[in-house]
């Protein structure tokens, strides 16, 4: 696993789906001010890097969560890889909105899935684990064994942890903040500055904006 995290580390800063930028933070659309960006979609484009996400969460999957069934993934971000993952493992594939459609057939689980059916859940980012653990919720709720969750990345934020313990989910991620800060720093990606302020982040994101002012 480690090799995994480490060789997705270094595509997702080579390709720049994951920017770094100490200096000119981002805006999420929370408001919250961040050094850091993830696009994982970025990931599509390049087909080695695609096909490595794709075998990656195959083996975790065969790996930890050998009895599963069905793969479902998470609006918009992980349809597409995993849809690439189902095909892989020869399993059914569904995807869950962030919320029921309100014309048509108003489905929030898009795809057939029968009750008592165990499912992975595929996911592209994992940041405080709310919108992820929706997808969860509505596959519980329309009667799925939930085994788990797997992601390309996680921030690996107290608040997630926290949500996905209580929502006694499992959660598996390639990759993670650790990972790509090592990496970036070897690699040159970013200075021991950056590093310093990442870190601070990680450990206090609500307040990092204002604490990096004051400096």
């Amino acid at each position: 696993m480690k090799n995994i995290s480490t060789k997705l580390a270094n595509y997702l800063l080579e390709i720049k789906a994951v920017k770094l930028s100490p200096e000119n933070p981002f805006t999420w659309a929370s408001g919250l001010k961040s050094p850091i960006y993830c696009d994982n979609r970025q990931i599509l484009s390049y087909p080695e890097i695609r096909n490595f996400v794709k075998n990656s969460f195959a083996t975790v999957i065969k790996e930890n969560f050998p009895e599963a069934e069905y793969i479902a993934g998470v609006a918009t971000g992980a349809i597409a890889v995993g849809v690439l993952t189902a095909d892989l493992l020869g399993i059914p594939f569904v995807y869950v909105r962030p919320k029921a459609k309100d014309h048509g057939l108003k489905n929030q689980i898009e795809g057939k899935i029968e009750a008592g059916k165990k499912v992975v859940v595929v996911e592209d980012l994992v940041s405080t684990g709310k919108s992820s653990l929706e997808a969860v919720k509505a596959l519980r709720e329309a009667g799925s064994n939930v085994l788990g969750m797997v992601s390309i990345f996680t921030y690996g934020l107290e608040v997630a942890e926290k949500n996905f313990d209580e929502a006694d989910c499992k959660l598996i991620p390639l990759t993670n903040y650790n990972v790509l800060l090592d990496e970036a720093i070897k690699n040159g990606y970013i200075n021991n500055t950056d590093l310093e302020s990442l870190q601070i982040w990680r450990k206090d994101p609500e307040n990092w904006y204002k604490i990096t002012l004051k400096k």
